[in-house]
């Protein structure tokens, strides 16, 4: 029992890994972005970043989405929402709210369904 739960931790977080390592390749909305923060020093970025991952949260809250177990990722406008969700109609109801806040320029949902009571 406890070796499938840390073989589904290391899945997940090999997901994770992967959605990381394919959104820091070269994209659209990558050079979009790098365009627009040049000329910003990267603490004022990283607030910026954090503060949109803050209201993405927020509105996931308010939305009904149980954020418990959401890491919301924020580089530049681009949103990675990672993490688990006991219910899997929170997964698209999640992209949806994320793709609704302001300063969101794009939405990829890593979520995953996990069971109560992890």
């Amino acid at each position: 029992m406890n070796a499938i739960k840390t073989l589904k931790l290391a899945g997940a977080a090999l997901i994770v890994v992967a959605s990381v390592n394919a959104w820091a390749q070269g994209s659209e909305a990558a050079s979009a972005t790098t365009t627009t923060t040049q000329g910003a020093s990267k603490s004022s970025v990283r607030k910026a970043n954090r503060a949109l991952s803050k209201k993405v949260a927020k509105a996931l809250s308010k939305g009904g989405v149980d954020t418990t177990g959401i890491n919301v990722l924020v580089k530049g406008g681009a949103v990675t929402l990672a993490g688990g969700v006991t219910d899997p109609s929170q997964i698209d109801k999640a992209t949806s709210i994320a793709k609704g806040v302001s300063g969101v320029t794009s939405v990829k949902n890593a979520l995953t369904i996990r069971e109560g009571g992890q």
